[in-house]
């Protein structure tokens, strides 16, 4: 089958088999080109959420950085017929096919992360492989999460004070106007919490932590985003914030509760994905913040910012580098206030006359077809093919 991106409104419906495995490849190229050999590490490390963005770079840098082991939590679709798989499906195939190929255990299990019978499973092939683990990193983003209670909660994205109304675009257009997010009522900011605060995170680690599969010393880390007072009222004092919130006081609770187990919380800087371009405010910023950070140089992709979280910050050791809250601010880069005081006077100055000049729709939109291993160089995409791939541990 020759595989094309069909992109409806702000999602994309295909991904490229071979793109995906490309994209992987240059990924773990990068951490092996790093200086090296690493000492020191975690050898047995559980991701949760491993197909995509911040969770499959932290898996490719546990392994060849430090040789690590990986079980992978995914929620992925397999191709069909002449439906392609998901992009994190193909990611996770070509990934484990690298991994057993240079050596390193990779095994994954696809599922809902928030159930119960998927952290039984996980706790299950842990005892078998490994005994214990010694890190487990918690990277899920998802729109909806059925709680132990049964009932499914949805998030939502708005503000928690009043209506806020200020600047998008359409990236497809790349016409520029005034957009008005509205509050949301407090059941709406609570299912938010319910979705993407930390009660999950905190269910897996006592699970694992009860069933005596975690090393003395382990560390657990998950992921958030700050951003600019720009996208505060969408962020930080959105819905959005109130559940990272409550994700900070669970890494508190985490590491007071359980004296051998460490728990931080990484701020990482923004990333292109799927949902992002759809959020009103998020993609001018972002593609201000792209070319203003590309041209000072500083701009990181996944494995870049991944890369100088484990091995310059978690495993460099002696203590974790962290803010006054305890967070490892990964987003330093974006929010070094040269940058910022930049984007302010061109968020200023954008209008559709210079968009084009002085913001980088280009690079958004290319991060934004990469996710689904299209525009990947070296990759034909008038090839035939196949569209039905394996993931080795999955076909077992």
């Amino acid at each position: 089958m020759i595989v094309q991106p069909k992109v409806k409104g702000f999602m994309c419906t295909t991904a490229h088999p071979e793109g995906c495995k490309a994209a992987v490849k240059k990924q773990i190229e990068y951490v092996k080109s790093q200086p090296g050999p690493k000492t020191g590490g975690y050898k047995k490390v559980l991701v949760i959420g491993a197909s995509m963005g911040y969770g499959l770079a932290s898996r490719i840098t546990a392994a060849y950085a430090y040789g690590a082991g990986t079980i992978g939590i995914i929620f992925d679709k397999p191709g069909k017929e002449k439906r392609t798989a998901s992009a994190g499906w193909y990611n996770t195939a070509a990934f484990e096919k690298f991994a057993n190929k240079d050596g390193l255990y990779a095994k994954s299990l696809n599922g809902d992360a928030y159930s119960q019978e998927l952290k039984d499973e996980t706790i299950e092939l842990i005892k078998k492989d490994w005994g214990k683990a010694d890190m487990v990193i918690y990277s899920i983003a998802a729109p909806r999460r059925k709680a132990p209670d049964g009932i499914t909660y949805r998030s939502v994205l708005k503000t928690t004070d009043k209506e806020y109304t200020n600047k998008t675009i359409d990236l497809i257009t790349g016409k520029i106007s005034s957009v008005t997010i509205p509050c949301a009522s407090e059941e709406e900011i609570n299912d938010t919490v319910k979705v993407m605060g930390g009660e999950d995170w905190e269910l897996w680690i006592k699970a694992l932590k009860d069933a005596d599969v975690l090393e003395e010393g382990a560390f657990t880390v998950a992921y958030s985003y700050i951003g600019p007072e720009i996208t505060h009222p969408i962020y930080y004092n959105g819905t959005i914030g109130k559940a990272k919130a409550d994700l900070y006081k669970t890494a508190d609770r985490i590491d007071a509760e359980y004296n051998d187990i460490s728990a931080y919380v990484s701020v990482n800087k923004a990333l292109v994905t799927q949902s992002s371009a759809a959020i009103p405010v998020v993609p001018l910023y972002m593609s201000l913040l792209y070319k203003v950070m590309k041209d000072k140089g500083l701009h990181e992709g996944c494995i870049e910012q991944m890369y100088r979280l484990l091995c310059g910050r978690i495993c460099a050791g002696g203590k974790v580098p962290a803010d006054e809250n305890r967070l490892i601010r990964m987003d330093d880069y974006e929010m070094k206030e040269d940058v910022q005081n930049e984007i302010i006077k061109l968020w200023e100055d954008v209008s559709e006359d210079n968009i084009k000049e002085i913001a980088d729709i280009d690079g958004y939109w290319k991060e934004f077809y990469e996710i689904f291993g299209f525009g990947i160089e070296g990759v034909d995409y008038n090839a035939d093919v196949e569209i039905q791939t394996d993931i080795p541990s999955l076909a077992q």
